[in-house]
């Protein structure tokens, strides 16, 4: 696992969103591989990128969402909760396969 976008100290809102996806993902979805831990700073979101491709994510410290990306298309589409994503993804590999 990877930790992308931060620096030697996490500020205070950063740190409030990562605790909520940590929550999220021992919630929702432990033992899911995870493919790294991040921060972009452009959208102020932290994030844990799962390896079934899955992101959970918080925008400064907000409740948590779930972010699914198209890759074949690079449309994003957030979800309130995990298992709306998780659907969303079996939805796509029906229409797609």
């Amino acid at each position: 696992m990877e930790m992308h976008g931060f620096r030697s100290s996490v500020a205070y809102k950063e740190a409030e969103g990562l605790s909520k996806v940590w929550a999220a993902y021992a919630d929702e979805c432990s033992g899911e591989w995870i493919e790294s831990v991040g921060f972009n700073p452009n959208s102020g979101y932290v994030y844990i990128s799962l390896e079934n491709g899955i992101q959970i994510c918080s925008c400064l410290g907000q409740d948590v969402e779930y972010l699914v990306t198209n890759f074949n298309t690079g449309e994003e589409t957030f979800y309130d909760s995990y298992d709306e994503a998780y659907d969303s993804q079996s939805e796509e590999e029906e229409i797609e396969g």
